[in-house]
């Protein structure tokens, strides 16, 4: 796929799946940490729902009442059965900035280097998305990143609607909390769930929310990669979050 055929892979921030049904590769899971805290890899450990009860909706939205802060919160998603949980390597973790600046990153499924380490916007796409923070002098130690799911689905496939629904109480959950004055989502699936527009069409274009809240729509840090022109776009429309963060 030489020439990025597919919308360049659906603007490289979802649906690159290339199989339903790969093999699971024979890798190690991510080590296990004696303590928790929120830049390390989750525990793969046995699950706070058992494997034999139904996982509904309603039972999500009621489990993550509990939590009182963010490290609670991410504890039980390490530990939540959701269905992809058995097929990933590691459960993904949102990064939780701990000098927030009231900007939050909102991006699409994990990837495979996600799935191995654990972590949100690992790899090349991490590399990427540091620097378009760096560009406009933050980091993620004060932008928090959160991604749509917290386990990488069979071979990147697309997720299906009860997967994502299944996840969205805990990523609505981490909104409330960290109250951000200003949301960004990678990629064309973060951009359909959260925003409710197409990124083709709202690239870089300030939308509210119904509580007020501004989300600006940006390209996937893998499509840049893909597509260096694009950078531009992006470049410009960062500044304008940079001002808008200044202004507000």
């Amino acid at each position: 796929m030489g020439s990025y055929t597919l919308q360049d892979l659906n603007l490289a921030g979802v649906k690159w799946e290339l199989t339903e049904t790969p093999a699971k590769p024979d890798i190690k899971r991510a080590p296990v940490q004696q303590n928790f805290q929120t830049n390390q890899p989750c525990e793969n450990k046995p699950v706070i729902v058992p494997a034999s009860a139904p996982i509904t909706l309603e039972t999500v939205k009621s489990m993550v009442e509990r939590p009182i802060d963010t490290d609670s919160l991410v504890r039980m998603i390490c530990e939540f059965n959701h269905p992809l949980r058995s097929g990933a390597t590691n459960p993904v973790k949102p990064n939780i900035a701990n000098n927030p600046n009231g900007l939050l990153i909102i991006t699409d499924l994990p990837s495979a280097d996600d799935d191995l380490s654990g972590n949100i916007l690992s790899g090349n796409a991490g590399e990427m998305t540091d620097k378009m923070l760096n560009a406009i002098e933050m980091s993620r130690e004060n932008v928090s990143v959160v991604p749509l799911l917290f386990w990488r689905t069979p071979g990147g496939r697309t997720p299906l609607r009860e997967e994502l629904d299944l996840a969205r109480p805990f990523v609505d959950k981490l909104i409330e909390m960290l109250n951000p004055r200003i949301i960004i989502t990678f990629g064309t699936l973060a951009t359909t769930e959260i925003a409710k527009t197409k990124l083709t069409e709202t690239h870089g274009q300030e939308i509210k929310d119904e509580n007020g809240r501004i989300i600006v729509p940006l390209y996937h840090p893998n499509y840049l990669i893909l597509k260096p022109s694009a950078k531009k776009d992006v470049w410009v429309a960062l500044q304008n979050i940079q001002k808008l963060l200044k202004n507000s």
